[in-house]
């Protein structure tokens, strides 16, 4: 197998990481309660993915990684400098989330497009379905939320 598995999964790791630190800034600015316990879901979701993936690099010999990407740093600072400029909208949040979101969809789709073993792939399939069903609830969030502001 030319894939290196831990390295694809570790990968993973720091994008659910970069996604539960996302939706808990983006829960801690979102001003509207049930958007915030949503958002706040949405973190712990990502929480119970990166600590499935980091029990699989251990069970496969490896060291899981336990932090996010400089990436998703780099996102999270950006998101930090616009919530001190301005006081950012629920939309506006969304809207940051749903960017998140489409890199997380990316990278495990990236994921998929690589050689890995059955019960490997079965695991990142069932949980890249999960992060296109977290994309597309906050997608359609942000349109509500567009909508009420017209």
């Amino acid at each position: 197998m030319t894939t290196n598995v831990i390295a694809v999964i570790n990968d993973l790791i720091e994008t659910s990481k970069d996604g539960e630190r996302g939706f808990l800034k983006a829960a801690d600015d979102a001003h509207d309660a049930q958007l915030k316990e949503l958002l706040r879901s949405r973190a712990e979701t990502c929480t119970h993915a990166a600590r499935e993936l980091q029990d699989l690099v251990m069970q496969l010999g490896g060291k899981p990684e336990s932090g996010g990407s400089v990436s998703g740093a780099l996102h999270r600072g950006w998101v930090d400098l616009k919530s001190v400029v301005g006081n950012r909208s629920d939309h506006a949040i969304l809207v940051d989330c749903e960017k998140g979101e489409d890199v997380a969809k990316k990278r495990y789709q990236d994921a998929l497009d690589k050689d890995l073993p059955a019960d490997v792939r079965a695991l990142v399939e069932r949980q890249c379905q999960g992060v296109i069903l977290n994309h597309d609830r906050i997608r359609d969030l942000r349109d509500q939320y567009a909508a009420t502001k017209s």
